[in-house]
């Protein structure tokens, strides 16, 4: 069976910072781009950052670029999002999805989803 599951999320103040983590089973998360997206409360899903299968070419929204990381360990099966300095704004449920093909932040290009994990950055 095929699952993505998000952890890390959680409270923090604003400039603190959270590591997410999204770990596979049923399959092998270096075949496939990984994307982190997030959603606030009335507001469009927005793409936050993917990284490629393969090489692992990254790709950051501006308004998280030179604050959030995105990395993966194919060990563990596993891909990370490191979000420092963190804002009010970033205040969402944050999701992965996995890509088989293609790479970005275009939530069509993604086929399986993560139950994402709430952030709430607030002091």
């Amino acid at each position: 069976q095929v699952q993505l599951v998000e952890s890390g999320g959680g409270l923090v103040q604003p400039g603190g910072s959270l590591r997410l983590s999204c770990s596979a089973s049923g399959f092998t998360l270096d075949y496939y781009a990984i994307g982190w997206f997030r959603q606030a409360p009335g507001k469009e899903r927005e793409g936050v950052s993917s990284i490629s299968s393969g090489h692992g070419s990254t790709y950051y929204a501006d308004s998280v670029k030179g604050r959030f990381t995105i990395s993966r360990d194919n060990a563990k099966n596993t891909v990370y999002l490191q979000m420092n300095n963190l804002k009010p704004e970033d205040t969402a449920v944050y999701y992965c999805a996995a890509s088989p093909a293609g790479w970005g932040i275009i939530p069509d290009l993604y086929d399986f989803w993560g139950q994402g994990t709430q952030v709430t950055v607030s002091s």
